[in-house]
């Protein structure tokens, strides 16, 4: 039974991530981001993992997508789509993406990683405070950088929204 919600759910991820990239309009594409982020966060429930689900709802769907709507529905996306992308630039990446495609599934395939294996011990308490404990002393820097990693991207987001008087 788990097996199947876990195909049914990456399935839907994976359809919903290639209408991200396949949609014409970006609020439509946004949204399929928004449906993405909600299957990954249906897998980590599957997984026994309710933290990183609840922290992908609230971090991913909850804020990112909300900013990204924001910058989508204040700048004029139809002109900057017009001056950004060049006719006939599309085979070399859709040729990358393939390899790229390729390479990922060989890997996979041929990974030691990727065999059945028990599923985390169940007790939610410990491992939360452990994975707290872990994020907080050990991997501080990164998680700091990452926050200034994001808050770049909305001072961003901020200028590049901003109407230019005059």
């Amino acid at each position: 039974m788990d097996q199947g919600f876990f195909l049914l759910f990456a399935a839907v991820a994976v359809i919903t991530a290639l209408i991200v990239v396949l949609a014409r309009n970006p609020v439509h594409s946004a949204l399929a981001l928004m449906a993405c982020f909600l299957q990954i966060s249906a897998v980590f429930v599957l997984l026994e993992a309710p933290l990183l689900a609840v922290v992908q709802i609230f971090v991913y769907v909850g804020a990112i997508m909300v900013l990204f709507l924001f910058v989508i529905m204040m700048i004029d996306v139809r002109e900057a789509v017009l001056q950004r992308f060049l006719p006939g630039g599309n085979l070399p990446a859709l040729v990358l993406l393939v390899l790229l495609g390729a390479e990922m599934l060989v890997l996979v395939l041929s990974s030691e990683r990727f065999s059945a294996t028990e599923p985390a011990a169940k007790g939610g308490g410990d491992q939360i405070r452990e994975f707290s404990t872990t994020l907080f002393a050990d991997y501080l820097l990164p998680f700091e950088v990452a926050s200034v990693i994001l808050l770049a991207a909305l001072v961003g987001a901020i200028v590049l929204a901003r109407k230019e008087t005059g």
